[in-house]
């Protein structure tokens, strides 16, 4: 898959609306048949592990939706595409839904590199799109009208409670100094600079700051180069396999700093755990929209579906997606109808959707209005730690302790 700049995803967004085809919507409307809603999803290639557990999310959704009688009185299909984390095929799968398949309704990509090209073919054909996992605020600064994030807030804002919470440590507690790898993804940088922007405002100072391409594989040299900084923290913008790539460097390196933030690995539960070692999570935080404890309206039952369709506890990406169909679920609902997808877009600006990750609201551009949770690894299983009144663990929140070797 080819490295793609945030200039050149922006071209690609702008591109793509000249792409997409001028129907509004599919073209079954109201009826007696299934409601067919279409999604592509990167099932292979780089995206791959946060896409099939989003594709799990979905299928849990659609099965506990159909078994309560459906939508609107209709069965739920769901048609999904391999995307292969590519976005000229995302852009041509998601044209394909809506003039091949003739799909009713869309659902969202996993990614914001993959949801802005996508979300720009829902717009141009004037469609709802929501998405699960695509919170770079790029995606809401270019006036869409039919896109919606169904987590709560974008990324610039994800790290900021635990930003706070470093800044907030006594002097003699507080990392004096920080590292900043990240992948070229347009939701893990602006992740990371939120969170840097907060720590250099507090005093602690950046000795390393890396964007690495989106294909990278061997992390050695730069670990080394992290190494010779000796940072108190690293913060990393990860997606999956570079996450898990970047810990096992640092343990085959020696490199110990007293905190380890990552975006999104370590939300990936126990693939995340056997990729490092269940030993070496202890400690690692990162933000979160999801935990399997959570004492959200129908969190419990999505829990025990997912585990009796596709076994263990659901990872983040699975409830990200299952919450997408909740919200898709509830505009519908709330117009009573699919004929017009205008009213459904502007009946989730003007409402509040209770879903497990909880009650999600919108502003005008489709961003979400809520913040993130910050979740951590505490003896082999990820809890709650931030904001307090939110936590699952009587632990505080504490910096990175590895015991083992991946």
């Amino acid at each position: 898959m080819p490295t793609f700049t945030r200039t050149a995803l922006r071209c690609t967004a702008a591109a793509s609306l000249l792409l997409g085809l001028t129907a509004c919507g599919g073209a079954s409307k109201d009826g007696d048949g299934p409601i067919r809603i279409g999604s592509s999803l990167p099932l292979t290639g780089e995206f791959s592990q946060p896409g099939k557990a989003a594709k799990e999310g979905y299928e849990v959704w659609q099965k506990m939706i159909n078994d309560r009688g459906g939508l609107l009185g209709r069965q739920v299909e769901l048609i999904v595409k391999d995307d292969a984390s590519n976005q000229n095929t995302i852009v041509a799968d998601y044209n394909a839904l809506i003039s091949k398949d003739e799909v009713d309704l869309l659902i969202g990509s996993y990614s914001s590199l993959l949801n802005l090209p996508a979300s720009a073919v829902a717009e141009r054909n004037r469609m709802l799109y929501v998405e699960p996992a695509g919170g770079s605020p790029e995606m809401f600064n270019r006036g869409f009208r039919y896109l919606f994030f169904s987590q709560q807030a974008t990324s610039d804002k994800q790290g900021r409670l635990y930003a706070e919470w470093i800044a907030g440590l006594p002097a003699d507690k507080r990392p004096k100094t920080a590292a900043y790898p990240t992948i070229d993804d347009p939701f893990a940088a602006p992740s990371v600079d939120g969170i840097r922007m907060i720590l250099e405002r507090a005093g602690v100072k950046t000795v390393y700051r890396k964007t690495y391409a989106i294909d990278t594989k061997n992390f050695d040299t730069l670990v080394n180069g992290m190494k010779a900084n000796d940072p108190d923290l690293v913060v990393h913008g990860a997606i999956f396999e570079d996450g898990v790539g970047l810990v096992r460097s640092m343990l085959k390196a020696g490199m110990r700093p007293d905190h380890l933030y990552q975006t999104t690995a370590p939300s990936l539960g126990e693939q995340y755990a056997e990729a490092i070692g269940a030993a070496n999570t202890e400690g690692i935080t990162f933000a979160i929209s999801h935990a399997p404890q959570a004492k959200t309206p129908g969190n419990a039952e999505f829990v025990a579906e997912y585990e009796k369709m596709h076994g263990g506890l659901p990872p983040e990406d699975a409830a990200d997606a299952y919450a997408a169909g909740q919200v898709l679920e509830a505009a519908v609902k709330g117009v009573g109808s699919i004929d017009d997808q205008e009213k459904l877009a502007d009946w989730l600006r003007a409402n509040e959707v209770e879903t497990i990750l909880g009650d999600l609201r919108w502003n005008e551009d489709g961003s979400p209005a809520g913040e993130f949770l910050i979740g951590q690894w505490q003896n082999g299983r990820v809890e709650y730690v931030l904001p307090e009144s939110f936590a699952t663990s009587d632990r505080p929140l504490s910096g990175w302790r590895p015991k083992g070797a991946s």
